[in-house]
């Protein structure tokens, strides 16, 4: 005959899973409703790890207050930004502006099916399929009279306040890090603090690399794009290298985009012969990137396999978006320095821990 095996719960461990499960609850509700300004705060996260390095470099060559070195660092940052910003700004305004003019042009081609982007019309009927998604609600809701100017001024206006928020926690991060870190070890037991600040340090330098590495990457994607439209004449060159600088930042999807978009606004200004060029320019670029660039960034950092990447920020973009993809890198490489530090300080097989004293 069997054995029925019956397992009693105490109260106070029922409790206890429920009030877990409720904590639980209440954090991701929380973490749900303030999603903006978590976003805010991993991206201010985000400029603060690729400007830390920098900080640590003026602090170990004779600026001894880490107060004085952030401010320094920050204001080269901020002074760096605006001379960008002045010197491409009105380029990038007169080639975005003059490359709206041109999109009327581009869709009364299109919707007549002449013009270099005509075949979209008569093979693939994208104009019709465009007044479907807009007929049946895609965006019409937005784009109706006042409606659309309030949404105008609120995305304006949140834009301003989420760049002051993001400037000035970037510079209390950086200011404020340390010490936010050594309290956190402090937490910690003496006996354990040297371990945890070896972990502290490792995951520092694998999120670090990555971040600093991911804006290089960028750079020279912008860099090398924006080369090319300008020697092949495709117009709008610096406002399209800006854009595959900005999509270059996203893991995997954010070429392949700007490849895409490159493209097609090489066949619409510039001719078939000039978008095979770009394309191929594309192609050959990101197998350099893939192969080379990447590899001997991310490699030296973060080192994480292939798989482990693509797993990785499919995941996090499915979970939240551009951001999540962003930081799915650097979470799988934190939680990879986490379980070496595991692997390493866990028991053997067959060793007794040892007791708590009492």
């Amino acid at each position: 005959m069997g054995i029925d095996r019956i397992v009693h719960f105490r109260p106070r461990t029922i409790f206890a899973v429920l009030g877990i499960l409720i904590l639980v609850g209440v954090v991701l509700y929380v973490l749900w409703v303030a999603r903006h300004v978590v976003s805010w705060v991993l991206i201010s996260l985000f400029l603060t790890l690729a400007l830390n390095p920098a900080v640590g470099w003026l602090q170990t060559h004779g600026v001894p207050r880490r107060g004085l070195a952030t401010g320094i660092v920050f204001i080269l940052a901020l002074a760096i930004v605006a001379g960008v910003a002045a010197a491409f700004i009105p380029t990038l305004v007169d080639q975005v502006n003059s490359f709206a003019n041109k999109v009327p042009d581009y869709v009364d081609q299109l919707t007549k099916g002449r013009g270099r982007l005509g075949f979209l019309e008569t093979k693939y009927h994208i104009v019709e399929k465009v007044k479907s998604a807009i007929h049946n609600g895609g965006v019409s809701k937005f784009t109706i009279g006042a409606g659309a100017a309030l949404t105008v001024t609120k995305s304006v206006i949140t834009a301003v306040v989420a760049t002051l928020t993001i400037v000035f926690m970037t510079f209390f991060m950086l200011l404020e890090g340390p010490m936010w870190m050594d309290r956190i070890y402090g937490l910690v037991p003496d006996a354990q603090q040297k371990r945890w600040r070896a972990v502290g340090q490792d995951v520092y330098r694998t999120v670090g690399g990555y971040v600093t590495g991911n804006l290089l990457i960028s750079l020279i994607a912008g860099v090398a794009s924006g080369v090319l439209f300008w020697i092949t004449g495709v117009p709008f060159a610096v406002a399209l290298g800006l854009l595959v600088a900005l999509l270059d930042l996203i893991p995997l999807a954010g070429a392949t985009i700007a490849a895409v978009v490159c493209v097609l606004v090489a066949i619409a200004a510039s001719g078939t012969t000039t978008a095979i060029i770009v394309a191929v320019f594309f192609v050959a670029y990101q197998q350099l990137e893939n192969h080379v660039i990447q590899p001997l960034v991310y490699g030296r950092t973060v080192q994480l396999s292939p798989l482990a990447v693509l797993v990785s920020v499919l995941v996090g973009a499915q979970i939240a978006g551009v951001l999540g993809a962003l930081a799915a890198i650097p979470v799988a490489g934190t939680i990879q320095v986490l379980l070496l530090d595991w692997r390493r300080h866990r028991p053997e097989r067959g060793e007794a821990l040892p007791l708590a004293a009492p």
